[in-house]
């Protein structure tokens, strides 16, 4: 896998200071990407286990509420082989820190049992978020005043309550 950027002191996606992982990939393609050259999976610097470690570290600091992946695509198949090492762990090591990621696909159709980006890993990464911003940006639908997405028919959900109740529940009211 290969990444973007790393933010260690990002203050835009999601609550709070965060470290953001800018991943690399993406079939989605939206029209409109505030992000598109993250689309090219080969795009940025290899992922290692020495970027892992540089995450890790950034998330100590006392000031930083969570970590946020964000794409290109965190949930493309080969993405989520490698992000499931740091998600567990974040979980494992700094259980404090909230996670936070951004997805151009479905939740409810795309990331569950037969679901086009439906892997081995999916059902455990999506057990790691605490929200999960879904749906792809739509450039009719562009929104500059909705908070932590760009067009409206992006939904902003709470995933702790949603696998409890078994139903989508929304963090961020529309």
């Amino acid at each position: 896998m290969y990444y973007g950027n790393i933010k260690k002191h990002d203050i835009a996606n999601g609550e709070g200071v965060r470290v953001t992982l800018f991943v690399s990939g993406c079939r989605v393609k939206c029209e409109g990407c505030f992000q598109a050259q993250t689309q090219d999976f080969n795009y940025g610097q290899e992922y290692t286990k020495e970027t892992e470690e540089e995450i890790i570290e950034a998330l100590k600091d006392e000031h930083t509420k969570g970590l946020t992946l964000l794409g290109g695509e965190p949930f493309e198949p080969e993405n989520q082989e490698v992000l499931i090492h740091l998600l567990r762990r974040v979980k494992k090591e700094l259980p404090d820190k909230n996670i936070w990621s951004w997805t151009g696909y479905i939740y409810d159709k795309d990331l569950i049992p037969g679901g086009r980006k439906y892997t081995e890993y999916t059902d455990e990464m999506i057990s790691y978020l605490d929200i999960l911003v879904d749906g792809p940006f739509v450039l009719a639908k562009r929104n500059l005043a909705l908070s932590f997405r760009g067009s409206e028919n992006q939904r902003v959900i709470n995933m702790k309550e949603t696998l409890k109740k078994g139903e989508v529940v929304i963090y961020i009211e529309k």
